[in-house]
C-alpha cells in the first residue's frame, strides 16, 4: 500500500502472502492501464471484479446526498478495491477513479473464488482486508460524533502522513494531493470550516500547504491535537 520510504513501513496487504501464494495470485486476471479521470469501478454497477492497484493512486467516492460525491478513501499501489461486491454479489457501493496514470489487475469473481477456496491463506487475507475496512469505518463514524472538526482533521492528517508520507528533511510530505473540499469530505465537515482549521494548523507551525501539497512539520504536536499517541517510526 505504501512507498518503501513511508514513515511507518506499512506492508501492502498482498505483501503478507507467502511467495508461492503471491505468485499464484499474480497469475489471475488481466492487467490494465488507466489514465487520470478514468473510472475503474462505478457506484451501483453489478460487476463483481476485484482490482489490485500496482501503480498510481485512486480515489473512492460515493454519492451520499443527491448528486454530491463525497470522498471516502484513497488507495495506492498494493491496495485492493472492490472486494465487497465479490463477497456479497451486491451492487458497487462506491466509485473508484484514477487520480493519475494507474496500472491495475482486474480479477473477475469466477477466477478469484476458485483460487481463494484452494488457498486458505489468501482467503483469510481477503477477510482481513474486509474486516479492517469495517473497523475503520466504525472508528470514523465514532470520531465524527465525538470530536470537533480540528481533532478530526488532525487525525486525517496523521493517518495520511503515516500511511502515504515521505520523509523530507525535517518534515513528512503527504504524497496525496487533496483539495480542501476533499479534506472536508474525509472529515465530515464543510470546505469553509476546513479552510479555517488548516489555517490554524499552519499558524501553529504544524503543517505547510500549497499547490495541493501538504507537509507535516511537527508530527508529535499534530498527534497531540489529534488526541493520539505518537506512532512509532
Amino acid at each position: 500500500m505504501i512507498h518503501a520510504s513511508n514513515t511507518n513501513g506499512h506492508v501492502p496487504p498482498l505483501g503478507t502472502l507467502t511467495p508461492g501464494a503471491r505468485a499464484a495470485f499474480a497469475r489471475l486476471g488481466t492487467r490494465r492501464t488507466f489514465a487520470a479521470g478514468d473510472v475503474l469501478i462505478n457506484e451501483g454497477d453489478h460487476a463483481h471484479e476485484l482490482l489490485v492497484i500496482h501503480e498510481g493512486m485512486v480515489k473512492v467516492t460515493a454519492r451520499l446526498d443527491g448528486d454530491r460525491a463525497s470522498l471516502l478513501d484513497i488507495k495506492i499501489a498494493g491496495d485492493v478495491v472492490g472486494e465487497i461486491a465479490t463477497i456479497d454479489h451486491g451492487p458497487r457501493s462506491a466509485t473508484v477513479t484514477a487520480c493519475g496514470d494507474v496500472v491495475a489487475t482486474v480479477v473477475p469473481r469466477h477466477e478469484l473464488w476458485p483460487f481463494l477456496h484452494s488457498d486458505p491463506e489468501a482467503l483469510a487475507l481477503l477477510m482481513k482486508v474486509f474486516c479492517s475496512r469495517l473497523r475503520r469505518s466504525d472508528r470514523w463514524r465514532l470520531e465524527f460524533a465525538g470530536y470537533p472538526v480540528l481533532v478530526r482533521l488532525a487525525r486525517v492528517l496523521v493517518e495520511l502522513a503515516m500511511s502515504y508520507g515521505r520523509r523530507e528533511w525535517n518534515a513528512v510530505r503527504i504524497d496525496v494531493n487533496l483539495s480542501q473540499s476533499e479534506f472536508a469530505a474525509l472529515t465530515g465537515s464543510t470546505t469553509h470550516t476546513v479552510h479555517k482549521m488548516l489555517a490554524q494548523l499552519r499558524r501553529d507551525g504544524l503543517i505547510n500547504t500549497g499547490e495541493r501539497q501538504t507537509y507535516v512539520r511537527d508530527l508529535p504536536r499534530l498527534c497531540q491535537v489529534a488526541r493520539l499517541s505518537m506512532p512509532a517510526f
